[in-house]
């Protein structure tokens, strides 16, 4: 049987909304007497593809590192990638420009201006330059607090929850670390050893037969 954290089960956060203002113009005279020229026509041939992506600023001495960028080509063609000033300490693949790895004892240090370029064969985009902090310890952290579920997706109540699991990363919907709480009785749990970075939270209920639920509202927070 399937169950789910339900509405009522969320992480909350002291969240900081960040507002961006937006400005307008506005400006007189006559309409009638300024022609609008229609916009040129897109020129013909090969396209530049796109790049974008959130890596992550820091890492911790013996923990796994890894980023894939996202990129595109409006032509469709086949991409391949390359990297300036890699890490001595990391992989890099020329077919997806995914980097990672562990960074080992005695790599302690910012690793600076890393570029990530993508090309169709023709035109080549760069992704802005991003830098790598190597750490031996991380002392951020975040409180995680939720409501425990009380029923399962059918309505049914549920008398049989085992465990809670706690799902996180620093790119929202994409969680590559994990933590199992193994006490149905708690619903609150320090995650620590962050880097800074801004990181992103759901978690899920597991029954005594292993089932789990879907994932909850998403959290973030802000390491500084």
């Amino acid at each position: 049987m399937k169950f789910g954290l339900g509405t009522a089960t969320k992480i909350s956060f002291i969240a900081v909304i960040g507002l961006i203002a937006g400005g307008c113009l506005s400006g007189g005279g006559d309409d009638s007497s300024s022609a609008i020229s229609p916009p040129p026509p897109p020129p013909s041939g090969n396209n530049a593809p796109t790049i974008s992506g959130n890596p992550a600023s820091a890492v911790v001495v013996g923990n796994n590192y890894q980023f894939t960028p996202t990129a595109s080509d409006p032509d469709g063609d086949s991409l391949t990638f390359s990297i300036q000033n890699q890490p001595s300490w990391a992989n890099f693949e020329a077919s997806s420009g995914q980097l990672s790895g562990v960074a080992p004892l005695g790599s302690e240090g910012t690793y600076s201006d890393i570029r990530i370029s993508v090309s169709d064969g023709e035109l080549t985009t760069n992704m802005s330059p991003f830098s790598i902090n190597v750490t031996q310890v991380a002392l951020g952290s975040a409180t995680l607090s939720w409501t425990a579920p009380t029923a399962n997706t059918d309505g049914s109540a549920l008398t049989d929850l085992t465990a809670y699991r706690i799902y996180y990363g620093t790119s929202s919907g994409s969680y590559n670390n994990q933590i199992q709480v193994n006490n149905p009785g708690l619903t609150t749990y320090v995650v620590d050893n962050l880097t800074p970075d801004t990181y992103f939270f759901v978690t899920t209920a597991i029954n005594n037969r292993g089932v789990e639920s879907a994932f909850s509202n998403e959290a973030s927070k802000v390491v500084n």
